[in-house]
């Protein structure tokens, strides 16, 4: 007769292979192994009748004390579907946060954070949450998740008791610190404690904390090492549930909800529903209602989603000129892989702009330094892969740009998501080679958002967007009159120039203080590298800004002297002393020879078809 198995020290953690855990009281029996049978939410009262059960949970990697063998079969029976709570479509029918039934002291924070009104998930989830329901809530990021499970979280909380009542799981360790933070700010009235468990925060947790938040490798550490109990759980929340199965948690997840104690609340967040996780709540989750915004409107509306189309090898030239023309504020430009990361950012820092990576080989440390650098302000790019940036919950991200064009649609919403939150506008930004618009045609299908075509900016287009800045603080500078110690200089100066010339001398003395070169230089030596439309042709004209040439001047030209229509004319760029302009490409030589037998502002003019700088010789 083989011994029995030696009991387990408390806190050890064994392999699944281990004796399966003693069986739970009657009251908290498991059903049977296919799992089919759901717990009941809130337990039945005990009036003799058999209890119901709920669904079967993997074995624990710890052991439970106090268990009995169940003396009740479990009954076989099919899972409820999740309830469909009815979408909010309009404004107008969300309730006001005063409506939500929230104690006054959350209700205060609310105010204090400026909240006026619930978004749709708010408005449908909290007062679920607060009956004690179950939910899968199926929304984008920067929707308002976490209010939506904060708040009811706060309030089911016992405040004259320190332990462990609540335990949110969420996919990275900086979104953890954010949404402490979140709920912090919304339980300041309330007096709870919420911990947030880094590295190894032991007295923290055994100082006791209503609240902990952190992800499930973090969580499952303190559970090994005991310095975190679940037993008094009552609400777990999944926050990012399709990123924490990305990222290899699925194992973690199972243990940690297998070993919370019944009765309980449960609540998984997803901006996606995978197969995984689909299955993950029908095991554990008691006749979940479900929330979830219309595919529709999954990527954020206060998000301007383009599209650049790019010719192949020439995407950083590209990225460079958008990000020239944009001039936006915090941006994250995803890449594909580890080795791009950080070779575009090498390539960035080269060409002037603060650029960072981030993606997984980096240590916990650099990890946390490059984070630091971007909220501060010290780096205005940040160059990640979509592993590494999941989770990232920056409210001032401008724009978000896709270097590579993802691979799915449930991709390119998390990451178009990184932008456009808290109400914020937002762009987004998409860099195509001619082979992928197949790709982005698919995923404007399912977003059922079209994704707007716009024309990679040209050396004359960055050249006047500057000189509009420029423009700008001049105009601040004036507005608060910081220049009363020139005065005396320009008075001077006036007795023998124009007041105007003199302005002008001091602006460019100061854009060559600014710039490499005069104004237009830039424009000059860049202008021949810019690639055409596909099917089109550019045309050099050696007539410019200087020469008073203006756009209809070139229309006109080619539509009486070529017999082109207008609408066949493509871009057309004017500098200081030359200009471009595209022409369908089997018309170009008609173009041409049309125009060098035609004037322009009354003079004759070179035309020829434009080439690559360093090729096409000036005359």
């Amino acid at each position: 007769m083989a011994k029995p198995p030696k009991p387990q020290t408390a806190g050890k953690y064994v392999k699944k292979t281990a004796a399966p855990p003693k069986a739970r009281p009657q009251a908290q029996a498991d059903a049977a192994p296919d799992g089919k049978k759901p717990f009941t939410w809130p337990p039945p009262p005990p009036t003799g009748a058999a209890p119901k059960l709920r669904a079967s949970a993997p074995p624990s990697k710890y052991p439970t004390a106090k268990r009995a063998t169940p003396s009740v079969k479990p009954v076989k029976a099919a899972p409820k579907p999740p309830e469909a709570v009815p979408e909010l479509e309009e404004a107008a029918e969300l309730p006001a946060f005063s409506d939500l039934e929230l104690f006054e002291p959350l209700a205060r924070a609310v105010a204090d954070l400026g909240f006026e009104a619930p978004t749709p998930i708010q408005a449908r989830a909290i007062p679920l949450l607060l009956a004690g329901r179950d939910l899968i809530g199926q929304a984008q990021t920067g929707t308002g998740k976490t209010a939506a499970f904060a708040l009811p979280l706060i309030q089911g909380c016992d405040l004259s008791s320190t332990q462990t009542q609540a335990l949110v799981l969420e996919p990275t360790r900086e979104l953890a610190v954010q949404v402490a933070g979140g709920i912090l700010a919304l339980a300041k009235h309330m007096g709870l404690r919420v911990v947030q468990p880094l590295d190894r925060q032991f007295r923290a947790l055994r100082e006791g904390a209503q609240i902990v938040v952190g992800t499930p490798g973090r969580i499952m550490d303190h559970l090994r090492r005991g310095t975190l109990s679940v037993e008094n759980v009552k609400l777990c929340v999944l926050d990012e549930a399709d990123e924490m199965l990305a990222l290899g948690f699925l194992e973690d997840m199972e243990t940690i909800l297998a070993e919370l104690p019944t009765p309980r609340q449960l609540a998984f967040f997803s901006a996606t529903m995978p197969p995984r996780i689909a299955a993950l709540a029908q095991r554990f989750l008691n006749n979940p209602a479900h929330v979830s915004i219309d595919a529709k409107r999954r990527t954020v509306e206060t998000t301007n989603q383009t599209y650049y189309e790019v010719a192949p090898g020439r995407k950083l030239e590209a990225l460079a000129r958008v990000l020239d023309m944009e001039t936006p504020g915090p941006t994250i430009v995803f890449c594909r892989t580890r080795q791009e990361t950080n070779d575009l950012a090498d390539a960035l820092r080269l060409r002037g702009y603060s650029a960072e990576p981030l993606h997984g080989d980096l240590g916990q440390a650099d990890r946390d330094r490059v984070m630091r650098r971007f909220r501060e302000g010290l780096a205005d790019l940040l160059i990640a892969t979509d592993v590494a940036a999941r989770g990232l919950d920056i409210e001032t991200v401008t724009h978000v740009i896709n270097y590579d064009i993802p691979w799915d649609v449930e991709q390119y919403i998390h990451r178009i998501g990184r932008t456009g939150r808290a109400g914020r506008a937002g762009d987004a930004i998409t860099l195509v080679e001619g082979r992928e618009r197949r790709q982005l045609r698919a995923i404007e299908q399912m977003i059922g958002t079209p994704i707007k075509p716009a024309r990679i900016p040209t050396a004359a287009d960055i050249a006047a967007r500057r000189r509009d800045l420029f423009g700008e603080s001049l105009r601040e500078t004036l507005q608060a009159r910081a220049f009363d110690g020139h005065l005396a200089t320009v008075e001077a100066l006036s007795e023998e120039y124009d007041t105007s010339e003199i302005a002008a001398a001091a602006l460019q003395m100061l854009w060559q203080s600014q710039h490499s070169g005069p104004a237009e230089a830039a424009e000059e030596l860049n202008a021949d590298s810019e690639q055409p439309e596909m099917g089109m042709t550019r045309l050099f004209v050696g007539l410019g800004r200087q020469d008073g040439l203006r756009p209809g001047d070139l229309v006109g030209a080619i539509s009486n002297e070529a017999g082109l229509p207008g609408k066949t004319i493509g871009a057309i760029d004017i500098l200081d002393r030359t200009a471009f302009v595209e022409v369908p490409a089997p018309e170009a030589q008609k173009v041409v020879i049309a125009l060098r037998n035609a004037t322009l502002r009354g003079r004759k003019v070179k035309i020829e078809v434009a080439q690559p700088a360093g090729v096409r010789r000036r005359g």
